[in-house]
């Protein structure tokens, strides 16, 4: 399973999965050129995408949709408006080609936010942004994942520096905003397991966090469990840089 991490954090978010010749994309809150810059890590072009999974309704998510020529559409109720979109319930698996994909609930001020376990016969990947906690059906569904696509948005003092409104981070720090790098961190040393080989700390705030202090806080953390990274791959999404992870 390939994984290119085209952008991730407020500005604008897409991943693509690849794997045996098939292509899903995860969310297109991107612009067209920088799709195809994604695509062309692959070899590939905006018509090999089989189909688009969508996290939720907000923009950076979900901008860039109507770029995209029809194509199968799979999210909650809501999120997204068209003829071509399969409404999908958490927990609730369906297939895409060989790909077997669970998705799993989120918290966030979005309705019906959603994150996805995405499987092939041998591999399994847990993905998961923009969400203040997991709930406990999502981290048994997560757990021993080969690949993680986690959030790790903000460094706590750092977001308290900003000159952001209180209620804004207020937003961010409840159970229905998004993740700090220590919350994140504490809820992967549960999911690790022994098939875990890499994590992909994604959506950091290009104001409240920057990656050394999320790989820092990962550290910490791993550590203080007596979790071991030598043999998993631990590093950072970009908004600005494609990232690639995977086999």
């Amino acid at each position: 399973m390939k994984i290119i991490v085209i952008e991730s954090g407020s500005k604008g978010n897409a991943t693509l999965i690849s794997d045996k010749g098939r292509l899903l994309l995860i969310d297109m809150g991107i612009t067209l050129t920088s799709l195809k810059k994604g695509l062309a890590r692959l070899g590939k072009k905006p018509l090999d995408i089989d189909a688009l999974l969508l996290t939720h309704s907000h923009s950076d998510h979900t901008k860039g949709v109507n770029l995209l020529d029809p194509l199968p559409i799979y999210c909650s109720k809501g999120t997204y408006k068209g003829t071509n979109v399969t409404v999908i319930k958490p927990f609730k698996t369906f297939s895409i080609n060989h790909f077997k994909i669970t998705p799993i609930e989120a918290s966030h001020d979005a309705l019906g936010t959603l994150g996805f376990v995405i499987e092939n016969k041998n591999e399994k990947l847990s993905y998961l942004t923009d969400t203040g906690m997991i709930p406990e059906a999502t981290l048994e569904k997560m757990k021993n994942s080969d690949y993680f696509i986690i959030e790790s948005n903000h460094n706590i003092k750092k977001l308290h520096q900003t000159n952001r409104p209180a209620s804004l981070k207020l937003r961010i720090l409840s159970d229905e905003g998004h993740l700090s790098n220590e919350a994140s961190a504490i809820y992967m040393s549960e999911l690790v397991g022994e098939r875990t080989k890499e994590i992909i700390l994604a959506h950091l705030s290009e104001e409240a966090n920057d990656p050394e202090l999320a790989l820092q806080a990962y550290k910490k953390v791993f550590r203080k469990c007596r979790i071991d990274l030598d043999n998993i791959y631990l590093h950072c999404a970009s908004q600005r840089e494609i990232v690639e992870g995977g086999k």
